[in-house]
C-alpha cells in the first residue's frame, strides 16, 4: 500500500468573524496564507445560542473565488444582490460561485432566531482561475438528503460525499475546478484508506475526537482541530481509530487541483493583480454589485 507522506500538522487559530461569531481557523494563518486552490475553512461554531442571541454574517461582497457552506447544526438565510434567496438547514450544502461579483448576507433563520440552539457548520473558501473570476454567479442548495453517503464493508466508517467520487459513489454538485470533499465518520476500531489524486493538495481537519493517519512509517496521532496537510505525491491516505475508543471521530476530507496562477487577495475579493483588486473596489463602491432587497 502507497500512502502520502504528511507535510505537516499543525493546530487552527480560534477567532471571531462575521457579526462576532466564534470560528476555528486551520488556515489562512500568518505561516499559511493559502492552500491552493483553497483560500480558507473556518469550522463556525459550535455554539449554543440563547433565543434572539444568534448573529451571522450581515451584508458583504464577494468577487472572484467560490464559498462552500456546510451547516451540521442550525439553520441559515441566505440573500443576495441578484434577488436570490435560500435556506440552509443540518446537513446541507451551499456551493456558491460569487465570478463576476454579489452582495450576499448569511444569517440565522428567522425560526431560529425565536428559538436559539446550536450553530456549527463549515466554511471553504475555493479560488476560481483567471478565466472564471469574472463569470456568472451561480448557486448550488443542496439539501441533506441529496448528499451521497457510503459506507465501508465493514460498516465502522461513513463517508458523505459533498464533491468528487470515492468508492464508486459521485457527488452531485458540480465544481468548477476538480475537487473533493468528504465529511468522514469513524467508528472504534475502524481502518480506511481513501484514494485521492496524485495532481491533489489534499488536508485532512478532524474537529470532533482524536484518531491516527497512517503513512509508510506507521500511524500518527493527531487531535481535535489539528490539520493534516499532506504531500503532493502519489499515494493514498489512510486513518484509523482503535476499537478502545469510546466515541468515534469526525473529519473533513478536502483536497483540489491547484490553480497555479498569482493570487491578490484583500477582504472580501479574490484575484489575480492588484489592479483587479482596485476595479473589484471601485465597481462594488459603484454600486456595480448591486444591493439586497428585502
Amino acid at each position: 500500500m502507497n500512502l502520502r507522506k504528511i507535510k505537516t500538522i499543525r493546530p487552527s487559530l480560534r477567532t471571531m468573524e462575521g457579526g462576532g461569531f466564534p470560528v476555528r481557523r486551520p488556515f489562512p494563518v500568518q505561516d499559511l496564507i493559502q492552500l491552493d486552490p483553497f483560500l480558507l475553512l473556518d469550522e463556525m461554531g459550535p455554539v449554543e445560542y440563547e433565543p434572539h442571541k444568534a448573529i451571522g454574517a450581515p451584508e458583504h461582497p464577494h468577487r472572484g473565488f467560490e464559498t462552500v457552506t456546510y451547516l451540521l447544526t442550525g439553520e441559515m438565510e441566505h440573500k443576495d444582490s441578484w434577488g436570490n434567496y435560500g435556506k440552509l438547514k443540518s446537513g446541507d450544502v451551499q456551493w456558491m460561485t460569487a465570478g463576476s461579483g454579489l452582495v450576499h448576507s448569511e444569517l440565522p433563520s428567522e425560526q431560529f432566531q425565536k428559538s436559539g440552539g446550536r450553530m456549527h457548520g463549515f466554511q471553504l473558501w475555493v479560488n476560481l482561475p483567471s478565466s472564471e473570476k469574472m463569470s456568472t454567479p451561480r448557486y448550488q442548495d443542496t439539501p441533506s438528503e441529496r448528499i451521497p453517503e457510503v459506507q465501508t464493508s465493514d460498516g465502522k466508517t461513513k463517508l458523505r460525499v459533498i464533491a468528487g467520487e470515492v468508492f464508486g459513489t459521485k457527488a452531485v454538485i458540480e465544481t468548477k475546478i476538480p475537487i473533493l470533499y468528504y465529511h468522514l465518520h469513524l467508528l472504534p476500531g475502524a481502518d480506511v484508506t481513501i484514494p485521492v489524486p496524485a495532481s491533489y493538495n489534499v488536508f485532512a481537519f478532524p474537529f470532533s475526537g482524536n484518531g491516527s493517519v497512517h503513512t509508510e512509517e506507521g500511524p500518527q496521532s493527531v487531535r481535535e482541530g489539528d490539520m493534516v496537510w499532506f504531500e503532493r505525491s502519489e499515494g493514498d491516505v489512510r486513518f484509523s481509530l482503535p476499537a478502545t475508543e469510546q466515541n468515534g471521530w469526525e473529519l473533513l476530507l478536502i483536497g483540489g487541483k491547484p490553480v497555479e496562477e498569482p493570487v491578490a487577495r484583500y477582504g472580501p475579493f479574490v484575484m489575480n493583480t492588484q489592479a483587479e483588486i482596485y476595479q473589484a473596489f471601485e465597481d462594488f463602491q459603484a454600486g456595480k454589485m448591486g444591493t439586497i432587497r428585502s
